[in-house]
């Protein structure tokens, strides 16, 4: 009897963690960024993203390349390469609340920039 009741209790332990895991990453959402807009502007569509910590930003090619995003004083969460296909995409995750601000290195001078701001 001791023995089925330990297996009882592993299966709802085991069955607890998998609902807790499901949950967190349930929570955490995508928001997608184009690089130059369907008009064919050189700038970030949209320009600034409202996220919470612990989303991601899809960062996605769209017209007029090459694009890239980098951030200000912040190495980690840039993205220095080139993208010149047409729908190539990278992701970002942002796990600590905060302003940050980027742009686009060739385009930087024509206005293509954005920011980021984490809850």
């Amino acid at each position: 009897m001791g023995s089925i009741m330990r297996s009882i209790s592993a299966v709802f332990c085991a069955l607890l963690l998998v609902l807790a895991v499901g949950v967190t990453s349930a929570q955490a959402n995508t928001v997608e960024v184009k690089l130059g807009t369907d008009a064919g502007m050189l700038a970030f569509e949209p320009s600034t993203i409202n996220i919470n910590a612990g989303d991601s930003v899809k960062f996605v090619n769209n017209k007029l390349a090459p694009h890239n995003a980098v951030f200000d004083g912040h190495e980690e969460l840039s993205h220095t390469d080139l993208a010149f296909a047409p729908g190539e995409t990278w992701e970002q995750t942002f796990s600590t609340a905060g302003t940050y601000d980027f742009y686009c290195e060739p385009h930087r001078g024509a206005g293509m920039v954005g920011t980021v701001v984490v809850k």
